[in-house]
């Protein structure tokens, strides 16, 4: 499940790192406030591997940003854990390029009229003979 949310980074945690069966690996943690109706909420988001670490290194804290993050959650001795990881991470208000325009359809006009609604009159004549196979 991808979401996206926008805030203002309030915390970054220190920088977790070690070697498991697979190579070396890294995480930060780092905390978001953002507006929840008229209070602010917060939320705990992990960047995993170096290349998001050093992307979370770019902002500072009171920094706006767009954070795009994936919602994930596990189930350890009877008890279940939530974990938002994100996938990117960038300014807030940041646009994405903006793309081609595509091909002008066919003149058309910007209104088009609907078909006014079936009357009584355009039911069909009551012949007697029933269509119903029961």
């Amino acid at each position: 499940m991808a979401l996206e949310i926008e805030g203002t980074l309030s915390q970054k945690l220190a920088v977790a790192s070690g070697t498991s069966a697979r190579g070396p690996w890294a995480k930060q943690e780092f905390i978001l406030e953002f507006p929840d109706g008229n209070f602010t909420a917060k939320a705990c988001f992990t960047a995993w591997g170096q290349d998001k670490v050093q992307e979370l290194d770019k902002y500072r804290v009171g920094d706006k940003v767009k954070v795009s993050f994936n919602l994930k959650s596990r189930e350890y001795n009877g008890r279940w854990y939530n974990d938002l990881q994100i996938w990117k991470i960038a300014p807030a208000g940041a646009q994405p390029a903006p793309q081609a325009p595509a091909a002008p359809a066919a003149a058309q006009p910007a209104w088009t009229e609907t078909p006014p609604a079936p009357t009584i009159e355009d039911m069909p004549a009551d012949t007697g003979a029933e269509d119903l196979p029961f």
